[in-house]
This record gives structure tokens, sequence and C-alpha cells, in this order.
């Protein structure tokens, strides 16, 4: 794990709605946090999980957003040195559906959605 220091360009990514429980989501994300952006995307492709896939798209995203910060600042970043800094899911709105019971009646069924934030950074070695 590398340790970030803040060099004044960050870019984050946000992925909301995900129909993915935040239970299965932090199983994956707990493995990233903190590493360099290609040991988690290598680490993401070879997931049997399949949160690993929507997690891979949201860090992919935050590395576009930080080349595209530094592309309108008018610097350069080195894409082996970023660094996952924040890496959090949050729970989203839930689903509500029934389903059929005995007799009649109903019982009331949670499909659970995740928000996926990631942070990444320019770490300084």
């Amino acid at each position: 794990m590398a340790k970030a220091l803040k060099t004044g360009i960050e870019a984050r990514a946000i992925q909301r709605t995900t129909r993915q429980s935040p239970y299965k989501m932090r199983l994956v994300i707990d493995q990233i946090r903190g590493h360099r952006v290609n040991d988690a995307l290598a680490l993401l492709r070879f997931s049997k999980k399949h949160a690993s896939e929507q997690i891979e798209k949201t860090l992919l995203s935050a590395v576009a957003n930080i080349q595209q910060a530094a592309r309108a600042a008018n610097t350069s970043v080195d894409e082996d040195a970023l660094v996952i800094t924040k890496a959090i899911v949050n729970e989203g709105p839930k689903l509500k559906r029934w389903t059929p019971a005995a007799m009649g009646r109903a019982t009331p069924m949670l499909k659970r959605t995740s928000h996926v934030e990631i942070i990444v950074a320019e770490a300084v070695r």
C-alpha cells in the first residue's frame, strides 16, 4: 500500500443507485481502499464478485476525471502514481416490491441499492 499525499489535483467519481446491496459492495471496496490504481484495477478484473464490475467502472471514471482536471489545469498526471485515497459505499434507496405468500397475503421484499464514491489523487514518491 502506498501513502498518498495530496498534491492539489484529485478527482472523484460517484455511481448512484447501483443495484447491489451495500454489504456486498463493501466486501470488494475494502480490498482496494488505499491501493494504487493499477493494482486495484488488476484485483477488480480478476475478482469473481459482481460488485467488482460496478466498482471498476467507477474507478475508471475517477481516473478519467483526474486526467481531465490535469488537462484543464495544463499540468500532467503520472497514471502509475495514482492512489485511491477514499473509497466508500453508502446505502441508496430501497426498491419496495411484494411477493405472494400463503393464504392470499403478500410479504415485502426490499431490493437494496448503493452509492459508490471513489476519490483518487497522485501520490508523492
